[in-house]
This record gives C-alpha cells, sequence and structure tokens, in this order.
C-alpha cells in the first residue's frame, strides 16, 4: 500500500476548502488545509479600511489583510484572503439563484440540478446559520424600498437572507449553533464593518462554522502557506510544493505527498494554479477548457453619495447587505454599506458617465462635470465619512456572458489574461445598474435632505468593471472537451484531483455566490466514500 502524507490536501480554505475538510475529516480522511493568508482572531481585524496591513493583502508591502485586488484586461476583481477565506471580507449574504441558473446549457443536461441540490441548499443554510430576513428595517432600507417602487418594481423588494448571528446585541454567549461544539459568540451590533472583518464575533464566518468543526476533528489548518506546484507523483498521488507566503528569502519550501488533492483556492487561486500546472507539464491531461466560461455575475458597482452627511439617516448603521429588488427578470440590486471611517473603497467612486460611448467622450463628459461645479464634485468625491454619505449598488445579473483567461509569460512567470468568452461580450457598464443608482440617489436625497448623486467608479469609466464574485473557468461539463470537471467535481484526466469552489461554477448565478459554492461543495462531498471503503462513483 502506497503510503502518503496526507489522505487529503486542501489548497484553500474559503466556502468550498472548509466544506471539503469537514466533510472529510467526518469520512475518516487525513485532512491538511494550506491556505495562503493569515490567521485572524476576532481582535486582529483592522478596526477600519485604512488600516491597510490588516485589510489589504499585499504581501510584497507587508500587507496580509483580507481584501485582495486583482486585475485583469477585463475585469477589476475583489477578492478574500485569509484562514476563513473570502467569508473574511464577504457581505454576508446568503441567497439561493433562480431556476434559471440550473438550466445553464453548460449543466443543465447532466442532472436535474435544482432538484439535486435543494437538500445541499438546505444544509449549507443551517450551517451557515442563515437568517432568512435581515430582522431590521431602517433609512437605507426604506430608501431601497422607495427607489424599487420608484422604479416600477416594488413588489420584488426584500430582505436579505444573511449569516449573522443577532442574539443580544455585544452580548456574548456560548455556542448556539452546534449544541455547544463551536466557538462562543457575540450579537451583532449593528457596526456595518462585515466587509473590513467582524471584530465583534457576530458574523457567520467558517471559522465559527465548517472550520472550527473541522479543526476539532483533527484536520491540520497551515496559514501562510502559498502553494506553488502540485504535481503527479509516480505510481499514484500528487506532491504538493508550498512556501511561506510573501517571503523574499527563507522561503520555507516544504513537498507534501497525498492520495487526493482538492483546489478550492477561489476562482483566481485555482485557475492561475491550474494554468500554470497544464504549462509546465506537472498536470498535462488538463482539459484544454481551462479559463473558459469565466462569470463576473455579469456585475457592476454603482452607487449614491449625498455631498454631507444626512446625520438623521445613520446609513452605516446595520449588517454590510440588508435588502435587494429586481430592475428587471435578470437584474438584481443590493444595498452595501461600510462602517463609521471604513471609507478607503470611496477612491474607487467617481461621477457616473455612460458606458456605450468611447472612452474619450467618458473623459470628457466627467471633466465637463467636474469644471461646471467643482465645489459639488469636491465633496462628492471626498473620502471624508464617506461611508456615512453614501449606498453602494451592488448590481449582479443571470445574463450568459463570459471571459475566456489565459497565461502568458512575463519575467520568467505566468500570470493570467483575459478576452471576451462565450455568449454576449462581458460588460463593462449596465444601464440598469445606472437607473438603479439614480434611483436611490434620488430617495436618498428626499429621506436625508441633503443633495445625493448617483455614482459609477473609475475603473468603469476605462470600461473595466468592478466584480466581487469572479467565477468559473473550471467548470462542470459532461465530457472534457466541454470542461474541466465532472458532475462529481473530479478533474478530467487527473484521478484523485477535484476543483470545489467557485471556479466550477458553469453560470452567473445573478446572486450572491457563496451559498451555491458551499451547496455544490456539500453536494460534492457527500459522494465520498468513507475512508478505506470502496468508491460507488462512475468512473470517467
Amino acid at each position: 500500500m502506497t503510503e502518503f502524507d496526507e489522505d487529503v490536501i486542501v489548497i484553500g480554505s474559503g466556502f468550498g476548502g472548509s466544506v471539503t475538510a469537514l466533510r472529510a475529516a467526518e469520512k475518516g480522511y487525513r485532512v491538511r488545509v494550506l491556505e495562503a493568508g493569515r490567521r485572524y482572531e476576532d481582535d486582529d481585524f483592522a478596526k477600519t479600511s485604512w488600516n491597510l496591513r490588516r485589510y489589504l493583502w499585499a504581501p510584497t508591502f507587508g500587507c496580509f489583510g483580507i481584501q485582495r485586488i486583482h486585475r485583469l484586461p477585463h475585469v477589476m476583481i475583489l477578492a478574500g484572503a485569509g484562514v476563513g477565506g473570502g467569508s473574511l471580507n464577504y457581505a454576508n449574504t446568503l441567497y439561493q439563484p433562480g431556476a434559471e441558473f440550473f438550466r445553464d446549457p453548460q449543466w443543465e443536461g447532466i442532472a436535474d440540478w435544482d432538484t439535486e441540490l435543494a437538500p445541499h441548499y438546505a444544509e449549507a443554510k443551517r450551517m451557515l446559520g442563515v437568517v432568512e430576513h435581515y430582522p431590521h428595517f431602517g433609512p437605507v432600507e426604506r430608501i431601497m424600498q422607495g427607489a424599487a417602487e420608484d422604479l416600477g418594481v416594488g413588489g420584488t423588494f426584500r430582505r436579505a437572507p444573511v449569516g449573522v448571528y443577532f442574539g443580544t446585541p455585544g452580548e456574548h454567549v456560548a455556542d448556539p449553533f452546534f449544541e455547544g461544539q463551536g466557538p462562543a459568540r457575540t450579537g451583532c451590533t449593528l457596526c456595518g464593518n462585515c466587509m473590513v472583518g467582524c471584530r465583534v464575533g457576530a458574523k457567520n464566518t467558517l471559522v465559527k462554522n465548517y472550520l472550527a468543526l473541522a479543526e476539532r476533528r483533527g484536520v491540520v489548518v497551515e496559514a501562510m502557506r502559498t502553494v506553488t506546484e502540485v504535481r503527479e507523483r509516480p505510481g499514484s498521488g500528487y506532491v504538493v510544493t508550498s512556501e511561506r507566503s510573501g517571503a523574499w528569502m527563507g522561503r520555507d519550501r516544504r513537498t507534501t505527498t497525498a492520495a487526493q488533492v482538492v483546489f478550492a483556492a477561489g476562482t483566481w487561486g485555482t485557475q492561475q494554479l491550474l494554468h500554470r500546472m497544464k504549462q509546465s507539464g506537472a498536470l498535462p491531461r488538463i482539459s484544454d477548457r481551462i479559463g473558459s466560461l469565466t462569470r463576473t455575475n455579469s456585475e457592476a458597482l454603482d452607487g449614491a453619495v449625498a455631498v454631507a452627511v444626512p446625520e438623521s439617516l445613520g446609513l452605516a448603521s446595520g449588517v454590510a447587505i440588508t435588502t435587494s429588488f429586481h430592475v428587471d427578470e435578470r437584474t438584481h440590486v443590493e444595498n452595501v454599506r461600510y462602517g463609521p471611517g471604513s471609507n478607503l473603497m470611496g477612491a474607487l467612486a467617481t461621477i457616473m458617465v455612460p458606458g456605450d460611448i468611447s472612452l474619450a467622450r467618458r473623459l470628457g463628459l466627467l471633466i465637463g462635470r467636474m469644471l461646471r461645479a467643482p465645489l459639488r464634485q469636491a465633496k462628492l468625491g471626498s473620502l471624508r465619512r464617506w461611508s456615512e454619505r453614501g449606498i453602494i449598488a451592488l448590481v449582479m445579473q443571470t445574463a450568459d456572458n463570459s471571459l475566456t483567461l489565459s497565461v502568458k509569460k512575463r519575467f520568467g512567470r505566468y500570470v493570467l489574461t483575459s478576452a471576451q468568452g462565450h455568449g454576449a461580450p462581458n460588460p463593462s457598464s449596465l444601464p440598469e445598474a445606472h437607473r438603479a443608482a439614480t434611483a436611490i440617489a434620488a430617495r436618498m436625497e428626499e429621506e436625508g435632505g441633503v443633495p445625493a448623486e448617483a455614482r459609477g467608479s473609475w475603473p468603469e469609466v476605462f470600461g473595466i468593471p468592478l466584480t466581487a464574485h469572479f467565477l468559473g473557468g473550471a467548470v462542470i461539463s459532461a465530457t472534457p472537451e466541454e470542461g474541466v470537471i465532472d458532475s462529481y467535481h473530479r478533474v478530467w484526466g487527473h484521478p484523485g484531483l477535484f476543483v470545489i469552489d467557485g471556479a466550477a461554477v458553469p453560470a452567473n448565478p445573478g446572486v450572491n455566490p457563496s451559498l451555491t459554492i458551499t451547496a455544490l461543495a456539500e453536494r460534492a462531498l457527500s459522494y465520498w466514500p468513507r475512508a478505506g471503503e470502496p468508491d460507488t462513483r462512475p468512473g470517467q
């Protein structure tokens, strides 16, 4: 019998990786998780987004925070870092997508996904502690409801399902979710800084559920370990090479062997590794479809900002996302907030300009509006108390558009690049988002009595959309000619390799994808045999 250091190595500790770690451990496997980011206790998170070393992930500059920012020619990506992955900085928003997502042609013929995933969505909601309707209703929620009514879609307005322990604000209690097996929790104080890292202990991050329970079962989670190579081992299994994250010298390079390896490093990290391993010959049989059907959730980040803080509204009080409505059948709009003091992301905002005109005309319109009302635009563009003056509009669509990612060599390193892919071109801006932001601004001005204006983003001005939901590129498929993994998340051509994270998602869900990634992971692991027992999954 071949001996390995571990039965399973999981690369990444986000929604897919954490589910894998717990469920594999429950089935008797020896599991090791390698996470590139650092481990955070509640008190370790940044107090505001201006604490760059604890907020931004930029190891070259000594920043080991929870917010990653990546750039491709066709999109700018906001992602997560740290033990717990994207759950540390996501908006704790857990929607289930509509029927259109499950009927996407990429995977529709493989299974009845709506029915197949139903019990796994239910289990994901239980584990993540979903509160189906945000329990508070204040000024921001009134503004969103009013904006929906003004757009003629008031019937689609709803309160968001969120993964937060509300309890009694600030009260510390024993684990309320897992019969005392999980960590103690503290009631939400509505501080608004969910996406900077919950210092209260109210946010249901993965370290409060899946990872906490996995470590109780003996799973080893190694923080600050960046995987640089996954290579076939002669005979069977794989050799995984990792090094200390961000190290210039003393990289502490290690190799670990395992019978099975799960790629769960988030769409960016997983795609980067798979592309590089295919190019280098370490994993030569990865499908040529790697990088195809990379999705951005057809997303835009716009919003509305007032020239001064409307003190009567308390825009920064609450959890990150609390409500939503549909502009049309495929376009979903959510309000997003940061807490007081967390104003850094305001640097991305600017005057809203149409996306269907040339760059020269967009810049001309932007400069013209600045010159016509310089004082007003200076007030709107100021970062001072930005989070207390504005509402971000996160807009997502189920539209069938995609990018195709590939790698090219630059200075001896493989780096990701993008091209327009299958379906309509990936949008650089959304007219529906502009309509929603304009309606939100009008209601904000009416509610707060302070002049307000719809805002776009600087990347959007230059034809580059922003997304917090980067998906796909190693998608589920019926054959290796159509995708990278089968319906059990096994990598075509490489027995013992799996992709269980956002890279597996084959279509734009049109809502926040964390619950869907969790449900897909639950389903994938439900088919794993217990350690030492026969595998009843059909062969590839």
